[in-house]
């Protein structure tokens, strides 16, 4: 009987290295992987073991620095504040106020630019998960607060709160032309330009409104006043008689 040729076996692929850790200090390690592993999954699938694998830290290295991935993003954005604030341009202090945010907001996305899968997986993330985009509302807040100082534009009190957030708005709404734009951007500037200016309309109402109690108090003393010299006037004149 012949026998059956002996089929070839299957070659198998080598199987894919292991993408070396990140290179820094243990925090910089560990933001560093994040972002790339979120570029790559969702942001709710990323473990705490695997960021600590991905970066070469320990999990204990990794507690002493970060307690949760929303921490991790934090940071992350902080730093994105230093490095927009580091990069201040000193020509632009004779520069309106409006082109001012202008500059220091393209100089973020600028920073953003190498993250952008990792945005765009965020931004599907918080669509579909309330308690994130809250979480990442509040995040987006306190960095525009910076943006807002950076720019010579008041951001504290309640007027600076309602700024921020509404700058915090205007960011997320440029984000998402940003992420499919090319390189040359073109889509993001004139998105950029457009809501600041909505954002310069506001600001302008948002004055008007503040006038509006200011006005009512300066009114309600000069009223009180009238109303005690009123009165002493009374009491003069009671004395007077007697």
């Amino acid at each position: 009987m012949a026998r059956k040729a002996a089929r070839p076996k299957a070659r198998r692929s080598p199987a894919k290295p292991a993408a070396p850790p990140p290179a820094g200090t243990p925090r910089e390690k560990i933001i560093a992987a994040f972002m790339e592993m979120l570029a790559e999954q969702s942001i709710e699938t990323i473990s705490l073991s695997a960021i600590a694998e991905r970066s070469g830290v320990s999990l204990a290295d990794f507690r002493g620095e970060f307690g949760s991935t929303l921490d991790i993003l934090a940071a992350h954005s902080k730093e994105l504040d230093r490095q927009v604030l580091a990069g201040m341009d000193p020509d632009l202090e004779e520069e309106s106020p409006r082109e001012r945010l202008f500059d220091v907001l393209m100089r973020r996305l600028d920073l953003l630019t190498p993250h952008k899968e990792a945005i765009r997986s965020l931004l599907r993330s918080a669509r579909r998960d309330p308690p994130l985009a809250l979480a990442l509302n509040a995040m987006a807040v306190r960095s525009q607060q910076w943006m807002l100082t950076a720019a010579g534009i008041g951001a504290s009190g309640p007027k600076g709160m309602v700024r921020a957030q509404g700058l915090a708005l205007l960011f997320a709404n440029v984000l998402r032309t940003w992420i499919d734009d090319d390189e040359d951007q073109t889509r993001t500037l004139a998105a950029l330009d457009s809501q600041l200016a909505r954002g310069q309309r506001f600001a302008g109402l948002l004055d008007e409104l503040c006038r509006i109690p200011e006005a009512a108090c300066a009114f309600r003393e000069r009223l009180r006043g009238a109303r005690r010299s009123a009165r002493y006037g009374r009491d003069a004149d009671d004395r007077l008689v007697m």
